[in-house]
């Protein structure tokens, strides 16, 4: 992941983690304000049962005229005059008839559609009758519909030990409750234990679900939730009322209940929104503005740790102390630049010195040796015998001249990618056993035990090569042990071909090991040689596409391991 990435999703985290418990808490308070506008609805309907309930104690008050009734019962008098004017005062009174003490009907009178349609009445054994014989008090039954009307039945004891029967018509104050608004849509029902809405054709009948009002009514809570219908959804509460066994139900479209919730749930939604997005052209912004910099620096410092110190950072693209950050850091990758080419230019002057000191110490010797034998030979005055000595002595002056003249040119050509391998099916055996032969008799006058076990028949490499790279490391193993033995092992696997030369010379330290393949490098000045051999050896073993490896510790001797891969000839 990025900078600019990870930077962008903490300043993000940053703006939107302390917005989750707000939108939890949005949240919660928004479930309980619909709760608390739905109480409202419940205590509506509380009151609206109270209501209903003070309408029927007000019956009692209405039925100031049973005592003219019984009056004129006791006379033998008919009281249908009093009923009539009755019914005439109140018109919710649709029928009202006197039944004698057994449950007869005496006398009637109402309205001449409500008379045709009740029967005559006999309430002989009615239960009721003798509960009011016990103890008198006014009874009202529960809602029927007579003509389209909400009814009740009512009875009412005289003192002489008839009974006043009525039928009261709620209709008219059904009507008043239905005409009352809640906002626009909602509206007061009163309803029967069964869920149906007690209105005649001229009043609103909604289509509700008497089902689901059932269930409402069943449940422990007074609350309607989700009240669907196939045109709508409501919600609001419902109240039992204390008479009559109906139920008071205050009912509001969803939409418009909770208009107000949803305006605010808009509104909070496009004040996040708007949050959202200045947040993240915010974070986008200053993610870019923070992580630019810090981008080029940090690419900038790998590039300097991989030698790269030419590397320079725009410091336009910086802001603030970050500005004075990058020129700073130009300035120090230009100092260390000066100073890597004072401390280059410092090492190749000593590694000239070194090379020209060893170089000249080397030409000096076989230089001044050849002038002094063609100074002797110049004279004259010798024999034909140290004649043919000199000239033997001033070859050998020669070739060592030609040998490290030769190490130099290959080191010239093995830096500049000159060095061409021919590689060919080499005969392994044969080549061990000329390195082995070359190297006996120096091994033979150190008493230095010189083996050779092959497994390898042949492999691919430039013979010449191979065997300059064995002959350096045989001869090595050869001059730097003392006593005990030299082993050439050849081995193939799979992968590749490898040849150990194994020695129980002196060995090496991790230190010394460090610089051991690196050119002019000496373990020890007073041996002879030009510190060019394992430098050659291994650019060679490169130059074949494999390694050169050494495992060494301090007087236990040393291995170098020459790897080859395997490969079609």
């Amino acid at each position: 992941m990025s900078l600019f990435s990870k930077l962008f999703k903490l300043f993000l985290a940053v703006v939107f983690f302390p917005l989750i418990p707000l939108v939890l808490l949005l949240g919660y308070y928004q479930v309980h304000l619909k709760d608390n506008l739905l109480e409202t609805h419940a205590n509506l309907a509380e009151m609206v049962a109270s209501a209903m309930s003070q309408h029927i104690e007000d019956l009692s008050g209405r039925l100031a005229f049973a005592p003219q009734v019984t009056t004129a019962l006791e006379k033998k008098q008919d009281p249908s005059f009093l009923l009539y004017e009755e019914i005439a005062t109140n018109p919710d009174f649709l029928m009202l008839a006197v039944l004698s003490a057994e449950g007869k009907e005496l006398v009637r009178a109402g309205n001449p559609l409500v008379l045709r349609t009740v029967e005559p009445l006999d309430l002989h054994g009615n239960p009721v009758l003798a509960e009011l014989a016990r103890e008198p008090h006014l009874s009202v039954s529960n809602f029927d519909v007579v003509q389209g009307m909400p009814v009740s039945e009512f009875l009412y004891p005289l003192s002489n030990g008839d009974y006043l029967y009525g039928l009261v018509s709620f209709f008219q104050f059904i009507a008043r409750l239905q005409e009352q608004r809640i906002g626009t849509t909602g509206h007061i029902y009163v309803l029967d234990s069964q869920g149906q809405v007690y209105a005649d054709e001229l009043q609103y009948k909604p289509a509700f679900d008497g089902e689901t009002l059932r269930r409402a009514f069943a449940s422990k809570s007074a609350l309607i939730k989700n009240l669907k219908t196939p045109q709508e959804t409501y919600v609001g509460a419902y109240a039992q009322a204390p008479v009559l066994g109906a139920y008071i139900a205050v009912l509001q479209l969803k939409s418009e209940a909770y208009r107000m919730i949803y305006h605010t749930n808009i509104m909070l939604a496009l004040f996040l929104l708007t949050i959202f997005t200045l947040a993240y052209f915010g974070a986008l912004t200053f993610a870019e503005r923070l992580g630019e910099p810090i981008e080029a620096l940090s690419q900038a410092a790998a590039q300097i740790s991989h030698g790269d110190l030419a590397v320079h950072v725009d410091p336009e693209i910086g802001w603030g102390e970050f500005k004075h950050l990058i020129n700073s850091f130009n300035q120090m990758t230009a100092d260390l630049k000066d100073y890597q080419n004072l401390r280059l230019q410092a090492q190749v002057s000593a590694l000239k010195e070194q090379v020209f000191r060893a170089v000249a110490h080397d030409l000096r010797a076989p230089l001044m040796g050849l002038q002094g034998y063609i100074y002797i030979l110049q004279n004259g005055k010798i024999s034909e015998k140290e004649r043919q000595n000199y000239l033997q002595l001033m070859a050998q002056a020669a070739q060592n001249l030609s040998s490290l003249l030769e190490d130099v040119l290959d080191v010239s050509r093995l830096e500049a990618g000159m060095a061409q391998v021919k590689k060919q099916a080499v005969d392994l055996p044969v080549l061990l056993q000329e390195v082995a032969d070359t190297v006996r008799p120096v091994a033979a006058q150190k008493h230095v035990e010189l083996s050779l076990q092959n497994d390898v028949e042949h492999l691919p490499a430039d013979p010449k090569l191979l065997k300059r790279v064995l002959m350096n490391l045989v001869s090595n193993a050869v001059k730097f042990t003392e006593k005990g033995f030299v082993k050439i092992v050849s081995s193939q696997d799979e992968k590749s071909y490898t040849i150990r030369v194994q020695d129980s010379g002196v060995g090496m330290s991790e230190a010394e090991q460090k610089g051991l393949f690196q050119k002019y490098h000496q373990l020890d000045p007073e041996k002879p040689g030009y510190g060019l051999g394992l430098f050659i050896s291994r650019q060679l073993v490169q130059a074949h596409g494999g390694e050169l490896e050494v495992v060494s510790a301090p007087g236990r001797g040393s291995t170098f391991t020459v790897i080859l891969p395997k490969e079609q000839v």
